[in-house]
Order: structure tokens, then sequence, then C-alpha cells
């Protein structure tokens, strides 16, 4: 059943599942809401966790015409729905979410226990002229552009096509039409525009400032980098010595806990067991 959190700006809507365990907060990238994690909540419902799964400002069922929408406008909005819940809690971040978790962690540490950043764009990026010679990148950074230009929801299918190379969720038509049809409502695709043009050096500045354990999951075929192994390591590098550890997902484009679920989940709750001993 969906719920409402109204923050300075505008009402957070948010679902949760899971009556007992420790509190997760699970936070999708753009473009997306918070069924990216249909496939993941049930798991970590299962193995003990109380669940909560938020739409991010602009997406979903949470409401248009915020002020901005940076990683730290959604680390805010993130802590206030962990203070709302009864923190502390997880946080799982997916995309620009990665980002607005490392954020939420370095800027409240007494609320976060433990992060997960899933595909994360978590630092400054470069790009340089020989990363256009990978083919997925180029694809995908072609209709990533295309998206943010023309406020197209032809080119962002098209990015989500090459987002999931290889075999696509069993429910991917249904999946996509809703993801058609929440863009189409007012207001949507200018948030999705405006998230695009938006860079993670806010992100990448707290990275020394976390001090919980973290988990950062890439997929092998990610086309959001040339190299998603290298930004993965990046990461871990510049977060506080021996917090963070790397998994990557055999296979995955940017959306491993969708196109691989359970890969995925495995490595999530084996780091998330470890936690909490």
């Amino acid at each position: 059943m969906t719920e409402f959190l109204s923050v300075d700006g505008g009402t957070i809507a948010y679902e949760v599942s899971g009556t007992t365990g420790p509190l997760v907060v699970v936070a999708h990238g753009m473009g997306d809401s918070r069924e990216a994690y249909r496939f993941f909540t049930p798991a970590l419902v299962e193995a003990g966790y109380r669940v909560a799964a938020v739409d991010l400002r602009g997406h979903g069922e949470s409401s248009t015409g915020w002020a901005s929408y940076t990683r730290t406008d959604l680390a805010g909005d993130l802590i206030a729905l962990v203070k709302h819940l009864g923190g502390p809690a997880i946080l799982v971040g997916h995309s620009i979410a990665g980002g607005a978790v490392t954020i939420a962690a370095a800027k409240a540490p007494d609320l976060v226990t433990a992060l997960v950043e899933l595909a994360p764009f978590t630092r400054k990026q470069q790009i340089r002229l020989g990363d256009l010679r990978v083919a997925g990148y180029r694809r995908g950074a072609t209709h990533l552009m295309g998206t943010t230009i023309l406020g197209s929801t032809r080119q962002w299918a098209k990015y989500l096509d090459a987002a999931y190379p290889g075999p696509k969720p069993a429910d991917w038509d249904t999946r996509m039409g809703q993801i058609t049809t929440m863009l189409e409502e007012p207001g949507r695709m200018k948030v999705l525009q405006a998230m695009g043009k938006i860079s993670p050096a806010d992100a990448g500045e707290q990275l020394g400032n976390v001090t919980c354990p973290v988990l950062i999951v890439q997929g092998t075929l990610d086309p959001d980098w040339a190299s998603p192994q290298a930004e993965g390591e990046a990461i871990v590098t510049d977060l506080p010595t021996g917090l963070g550890q790397l998994e990557m997902i055999e296979g995955a484009g940017h959306y491993p806990h969708v196109q691989f679920p359970q890969q995925t989940l495995t490595a999530v709750l084996s780091f998330l067991a470890g936690v909490r001993a």
C-alpha cells in the first residue's frame, strides 16, 4: 500500500513490506520507480528485513515540481524517510540514488548502518575519447544524450534496451509500458531530463566521509561506463580504507538487480549477513 511523506518542497511516495527486522530503504534510478525492486523486495523480506521501497522525487507516485533534483536533495529525502520510519537503516541505491545514499550516509552516520550501491553514479565523470571505441558505451551514451536533449520516451526505451544487454526480464514488455506511461505524465520527463544533466560531484565529495560498510555492485556489461569494473574499483578506492568492496555480476548491464536478481541478491544478502554479524 502506498504511503506518503511530506517533506520540504513536495511529497515522497513509498511502500513498506515486512513488519520486523532491520530496516532497508531501496531507492531506484532516474526514469524509474520503486517497481525496479519488484524482484528484490520479496527476497529481502523473506530474509528477515523490513523494506521500504521509495519513489524518488518526481518519479512514480511522488510529486513533481521540485526546485531541484540533485543527489544531495535525494539524500535529504531518504534521511527524512529513515527518521519517519524509525531508523537506523541500510540504504540501497541504484544509479543516481547510489550517489544519494553515499551523501545520506556521510551526513547522517547515526541513521545509516550500511550501503549497497547498484551501478552507482557516485563520482564526477570524465569522458575520454577512447571510451567511444567501446560499442556498448557509445550506444548507451547516444540514447541517453538523446533522452536528455529531446525529452523522448523513444530514446529512453532505446537506452534501456542497451542497458539490459542479453536476457531481458520476463515482464519486460509490461514494465516498458509502465515506464513509458509514467514518463508521459505531466512533468515526469522534465525530471528525467534535469537529473540527466546533474553532476555526481556532490556525491564524490562525500565518499571520504562515509563511516559504514559499503557494497558496490557493477554489471560487467554496463554500457554507462567503458569499464564498469574500473569505475567500481575507483569508488572503493575513494572510500575510507577497508569500508568498501566490489562485486561484479557477470553479463549484467546497468540494472543487475532486475536483470540478474538472484545473483545480485546472493551478493547483497552475504554482505548484509556480515554487517549484521
